[in-house]
C-alpha cells in the first residue's frame, strides 16, 4: 500500500491517541501509537485487538473505493486472524 492508515481516538482516561499504521512490503505491517500527553512515538507497544479490528475496517472501506489492493486487504485479515491466534493461546 502506497499511504499510511492514520485514525485518532479518545483513551479511557480521555487521552488522544493516534495510531498510525504503515505497510513497508514484504507482508509487514508496522504499528506506531502516540498519545497527546506524550512528546515521542510509541514503536514498541504491540497492537490490541481493537486496534486490528479498526485497521481491517478501514482497509476494507479503501479496497471497496479501489484506494488498496487486495493482497494488502488479505494480508490485515492474515495477520489479524494471527495474532488472535496468539493472544488466544496466552489467555489458556
Amino acid at each position: 500500500m502506497k499511504r499510511n492508515i492514520e485514525w485518532k481516538e479518545k483513551t479511557e482516561e480521555g487521552v488522544r491517541r493516534t495510531v498510525r499504521v504503515l505497510f513497508p512490503g514484504r507482508g509487514h505491517v508496522k504499528w506506531q501509537f502516540k498519545r497527546a500527553d506524550e512528546e515521542r512515538w510509541d514503536y514498541d507497544t504491540p497492537p490490541n485487538s481493537k486496534d486490528w479490528k479498526t485497521l481491517e475496517d478501514k482497509v476494507d472501506k479503501l479496497y471497496q473505493r479501489n484506494r488498496c489492493a487486495f493482497r494488502d486487504r488479505e494480508l490485515v485479515k492474515n495477520l489479524r486472524q494471527k495474532n488472535e491466534d496468539n493472544s488466544n493461546l496466552y489467555e489458556s
